[in-house]
């Protein structure tokens, strides 16, 4: 197409390609840092100098980067995998200017922890007993939670929706942005996809700050939890997180909201131009719904027999609200489920590792490859009894090929020994070995809450400045799902 610089097969990296990228990936972020000025401004509480001034350098950052990128060429599938994995630490560097910059967070560790953890929509914070989430400005505050809805979707798939006018094409940027099993393309070109995708994604997002306006919060209160139920992130403007809006009205909305999050946008796309029936076609979103379901019934049992968080209602509304956030990955609380017993977090530390539906903004292993698995388990087992037989793997109609299989299979193996040996690295800081696994796995999960000493009311602002940074790293592992950046570290990779 005219405009548009076409796929390349080019076999190594196009540094003024990535430049250029991602310069204009910055140059966006520094527009989208325009709306918390804005509140800034509203709220008059002395940090619009230095958004401000963070707005100025990002948009600096990423003029050069332009710059530099003059000349650019075809976009080759090697400059689509360092493109996403360097733009978001990119946007997460940029993104930290505005909390530094105003003193909210006057540590750039920290600082940065809290946007990687924002654009990776972990919702993992650092800000605690001595400097709590209300004590931010308005300006900063609102930021940090529309990092979230920036990433919520993928700050790169966001991009390729306007990069086709700075004449870049992006299927590679896609099929990176995206991996896993499922990879919905709705339209031939990937800049239809981008928006029809956004399109669904701002839609859901503007019903839920109405309906969350029109209880108990106020428009900034429900603008910030908007941006992280849909992101499934779960940045709150309090530090008791949804416990601060104890209504059920408010509560019930980010129920349905977050489980809305929690499944494929292109499955939303499909409900929206054909009807609801188009859910009960998905068999992954069957599966989705039994496992909220099945959860959910357990929890309320499970906490009804120990006396209840409160009346029968309460119990059943706590319950099923941090069986749908833990699962969507959101890490919303609205009880401490710390106090709930052993058995009660062991169901929610399974829900981590599952996660939300491919397509979606949650993180996790995703449910696909979970229904995967167990079929997988299913099948062995019948060629065990019958060796002879050739039993392909399906989903409903669909057959799953060989290929894929062996790829989800190598994705959980990784993600296990990730898991295993980061923990490790973390107690050589001293770190008892719950809280270390807690913590991993919240950050690989995209989860934010973990356990022990990072659990539902505790933060992660007192591990040494080592740790956060290497946590950032497992954030961005988990929200990339592994092979995205896993891939830079190969030498096949930087080979001609």
């Amino acid at each position: 197409m005219k405009g548009e610089v076409r796929v390349g097969r080019a076999r190594t990296l196009s540094l003024p390609t990535i430049s250029f990228v991602i310069g204009a990936e910055i140059l966006f972020l520094a527009a989208m840092m325009l709306l918390s000025l804005g509140v800034s401004l509203y709220y008059r509480e002395g940090d619009a100098l230095p958004i401000a001034a963070a707005i100025a350098i990002t948009a600096l950052m990423g003029g050069v980067c332009i710059l530099l990128g003059r000349g650019h060429g075809d976009i080759s599938l090697r400059d689509g995998f360092a493109v996403v994995t360097f733009g978001w630490l990119a946007m997460a560097f940029t993104g930290a200017l505005p909390a530094f910059f105003s003193g909210a967070i006057p540590s750039f560790t920290d600082a940065f922890f809290e946007s990687m953890s924002g654009f990776t929509t972990t919702g993992a914070s650092i800000l605690g007993p001595h400097n709590p989430i209300e004590s931010l400005p308005h300006g900063v505050l609102f930021w940090r939670s529309l990092t979230h809805w920036i990433g919520g979707m993928g700050i790169i798939l966001l991009s390729l929706a306007i990069l086709p006018v700075l004449s870049v094409g992006g299927m590679q940027l896609f099929r990176a942005e995206v991996p896993g099993p499922t990879k919905d393309k709705l339209t031939p070109r990937i800049r239809s996809t981008a928006e029809i995708l956004w399109g669904v994604y701002l839609v859901i997002s503007i019903a839920e700050i109405l309906l969350l306006w029109a209880g108990e919060m106020n428009l900034f209160e429900a603008a910030c939890h908007t941006f992280g139920t849909m992101a499934t992130g779960g940045f709150s403007t309090s530090s008791r997180s949804l416990a601060a809006f104890p209504s059920r009205y408010s509560q019930y909305v980010v129920i349905v909201f977050m489980f809305l999050a929690g499944a494929n946008f292109a499955l939303h796309y499909r409900v929206m131009r054909g009807g609801i029936g188009n859910y009960w076609k998905s068999r992954e979103f069957r599966f989705y719904l039994s496992i909220v379901a099945l959860f959910s019934v357990v929890m309320v049992a499970v906490n009804l027999l120990r006396g209840g968080v409160g009346g029968v209602e309460e119990t059943v509304r706590a319950s099923v609200f941090q069986v749908v956030s833990i699962l969507t990955t959101t890490g919303y609380g609205s009880a401490d489920w710390e106090k709930w017993g052993v058995f009660a977090q062991a169901l929610l530390l399974t829900l981590m590792f599952i996660g939300g539906m491919a397509g979606s903004t949650g993180g996790g292993v995703k449910v696909i490859r979970v229904q995967v698995v167990f079929k997988q388990i299913r099948l062995e087992m019948q060629r065990l009894l019958d060796p002879q037989a050739i039993l392909p793997l399906r989903l409903g109609t669909q057959r799953i090929e060989d290929g894929i299989v062996r790829n989800i299979l190598t994705f959980l193996l990784v993600y296990f020994l990730i898991l295993l040996v980061s923990t490790v690295v973390l107690t050589m800081f001293s770190i008892d070995l719950v809280t270390a696994f807690g913590a991993v796995l919240a950050c690989l999960s995209n989860i934010g809450p973990g356990i022990g000493d990072v659990g539902a009311t505790d933060n992660y602002g007192w591990l040494p400045g080592v740790v956060k940074w290497f946590l950032a790293v497992i954030m961005v592992l988990g929200r990339l799902e592994i092979y995205t950046v896993v891939m830079l570290f190969s030498r096949h990779f930087w080979r001609k």
